[in-house]
């Protein structure tokens, strides 16, 4: 790739040593840099010829000029979408809250890594999130364990079940599931769950890293190993001896890093480049992948024989648009873990709301769902989230985009609880204004009732539509107190 093909992303902080070290970071994840020492040369620089070719903007939370918010809000007016990222120190994450406010897209906590400031540009630069906040995973409190996590799903707890019982053996786990369903939940839950619960885990997403600084980032290398090889550097995996590596989209490895996993897998031994002997490192292997393993195996892109090494254990994550019945509990557990960041406060969410998620396919799965409560979690002046606080998906489902899979993969009584072809204010809600859950007789008789108006009194039709008995449908009426008039 030429200099001109290469993104540009406009640095704007006024530190030195900070602007080499981000700048050599944009370079290994492809990117040429643009440094700007304060934020109105910056707003200048927008306006030129070289400012066009922006693709993205990171700006450091201490830049003189404009207020951050300020400086923000100008950039949005002016190049609405281009990608702003926010630069922060750890204690001031409130500021990074009032620039989202003012429409950054995402922030990076100081020091930031390598792979996180590649996975951040590499979103910027695709923009497959548009329109969301980008991921926050890192951000959002400390990983949960197996009983934490959200989920009723016969297919999910069924995931969840194996990923626990795999969890204490030591063999390596292979989790498969669309981007964004929470293979890295179940992965760190894994490692929690293990005897080497108390080791590292060291967390890579082959994605993120150019291919070309894969091998030094993961196996290390020695001294004058390449060009550039100053010092000796530690591997990612040599830093997790004794725990646990999770490798997320596995399928990105080149052929040649394969082989050198393989051996990892086989003999527990790596060799960083440059080096004369191989070196042993305990870990446990836990990877991910978004699309089926098997097919890229097939294809000739991964290796069978590590194929079937790293599947001794193989777990499948449902989607969320086949767990639609999950969303309201997974809503109202998201908020409560985005409440807990600085700036932000404990809100609900209304039924009707509610209701309005669970209409939406979410391609982005859980992820999507948390990067949407979080926007509107910000963005949100009341005590709880209604319908208007959600303008994306409403106006996603007023085009008609939501797909006929969703509505086919449910029963009709969780059709009716969910409000689809209904008007929304049909839906059944689940929860008291209080936030407990509502009496299941209460539940039960309002399902009763909404089924009855659907049918328009069909007794038959109703009773065939819930899944029971006229006879049994009758008996709940009386104990109900239901007038088959509902």
């Amino acid at each position: 790739m030429t200099d001109a093909e290469q993104p540009l992303l406009l640095l704007v902080d006024d530190e030195p040593a900070q602007r080499r070290l981000t700048t050599a970071l944009a370079a290994r994840a492809g990117w040429r840099t643009l440094s700007i020492g304060d934020g109105d040369r910056a707003i200048q620089t927008l306006g030129t010829r070289d400012g066009m070719r922006v693709a993205a903007v990171l700006i450091d939370d201490w830049t003189p000029g404009l207020e951050m918010a300020e400086l923000v809000r100008t950039i949005a007016v002016r190049r609405p979408n281009l990608p702003i990222l926010i630069l922060t120190a750890n204690d001031n994450a409130r500021a990074a809250v009032e620039a989202m406010r003012a429409g950054a897209s995402d922030f990076l906590i100081k020091p930031v890594t390598p792979e996180r400031l590649a996975h951040a540009l590499a979103t910027a630069a695709s923009k497959k999130d548009a329109g969301e906040l980008r991921r926050l995973t890192t951000k959002i409190q400390a990983p949960l364990d197996f009983n934490s996590i959200i989920g009723s799903s016969t297919a999910f707890r069924s995931a969840l079940s194996i990923a626990a019982q795999a969890a204490r053996s030591g063999v390596p786990i292979l989790i498969e599931g669309e981007s964004g369903v929470g293979k890295d939940v179940i992965a760190h839950a894994i490692h929690a769950a293990s005897a080497r619960a108390a080791a590292p885990m060291a967390a890579i997403n082959c994605r993120a890293i150019p291919e070309k600084l894969l091998d030094s980032e993961l196996f290390g290398h020695e001294r004058g190993a390449f060009t550039g090889a100053f010092d000796r550097h530690v591997g990612r995996l040599a830093t997790a001896h004794g725990g646990t590596i999770f490798l997320d989209e596995v399928s990105e490895l080149s052929l040649d890093a394969q082989v050198k996993l393989l051996r990892l897998v086989k003999d527990h031994e790596i060799l960083p480049l440059g080096a004369r002997h191989p070196v042993h490192v305990d870990v446990r292997v836990v990877t991910a992948a978004n699309k089926p393993l098997l097919g890229e195996v097939e294809a000739g892109r991964f290796r069978e024989d590590l194929y079937y090494r790293l599947n001794t254990v193989q777990i499948v994550v449902p989607p969320l648009r086949e767990r639609i019945g999950d969303i309201a509990a997974l809503a109202r557990h998201l908020l409560a873990r985005i409440a807990t960041q600085p700036g932000l406060r404990d809100i609900g969410i209304t039924a009707d709301a509610i209701a309005l998620l669970t209409r939406h396919d979410w391609p982005g799965n859980v992820r999507q769902l948390q990067n949407t409560l979080f926007r509107a979690a910000v963005l949100c002046e009341g005590d709880a989230l209604t319908p208007t606080d959600f303008p994306q998906i409403a106006a996603h489902l007023a085009e008609g985009a939501t797909g006929t899979a969703t509505r086919s993969s449910v029963t009709p009584i969780e059709a009716l609880r969910m409000g689809h072809g209904q008007d929304r204010e049909a839906a059944v809600p689940l929860y008291e204004p209080n936030g407990h859950l509502r009496a299941l007789a209460d539940i039960e008789a309002d399902v009763i009732r909404l089924a009855i108006t659907h049918y328009r009194g069909r007794m038959t039709e109703v009773a065939r539509r819930l899944g029971i008995g006229r006879s049994t449908l009758y008996r709940k009426l009386a104990e109900l107190g239901i007038d088959t008039a509902a």
